[in-house]
């Protein structure tokens, strides 16, 4: 998988409503919870990221507020995933984000909290600058090799895209 270039800040950093601004949303009917309420009320919720063509839906949830949430969610993700910004080897400094969550060598984040994306991001960004070395991308963003692969196995789809970038290279996958 080739990664997307784009300039900082990473999509997946900014605020909601620059996020927004640059994305078409849609709400619609579809399938999903709700009995007859999903065949009257457009509770379905379509983003699209003009910029860069990343889609998100969300239809789960019976509330077009809750399906919005979910929706934003996902596009910071899939947008963390896909997209990769250029990171300066020497003299780079973690993000402000980054150093705020960090304690000592530690990195502690649920995966379900509203930094995980941005953290993503850019713990992605690093292993890319470097080579998808994760001792390197560690040392980098001051953290252990365990805190890197545990904040990525939290993501699914990016533990994979690492894993098959390190493939590539003749690296031993991240267990």
């Amino acid at each position: 998988m080739l990664f997307d270039l784009v300039d900082p800040p990473h999509p997946a950093t900014v605020s909601e409503a620059a996020l927004l601004k640059r994305c078409t949303l849609r709400f619609g009917r579809d399938g999903g919870p709700g009995g007859q309420n999903r065949n009257k009320v457009e509770t379905a919720v379509h983003i699209l990221h003009e910029p860069t063509g990343v889609d998100v839906r969300a239809t789960q949830r019976r509330s077009q507020f809750e399906n919005r949430r979910i929706a934003i969610r996902r596009l910071r993700e899939e947008l963390a995933i896909r997209l990769r910004c250029r990171v300066a080897r020497r003299g780079f400094q973690p993000s402000e984000i980054w150093q705020r969550r960090r304690q000592g060598t530690k990195l502690p984040v649920n995966p379900r909290h509203a930094d995980y994306p941005a953290l993503l991001a850019e713990a992605l960004d690093v292993l890319a600058a470097r080579d998808f070395d994760v001792a390197a991308a560690a040392g980098m963003l001051g953290v252990t090799m365990s805190q890197l692969a545990r904040l990525l196995r939290h993501q699914k789809k990016a533990f994979a895209i690492v894993n098959e970038q390190r493939e590539r290279r003749g690296v031993p996958p991240l267990k």
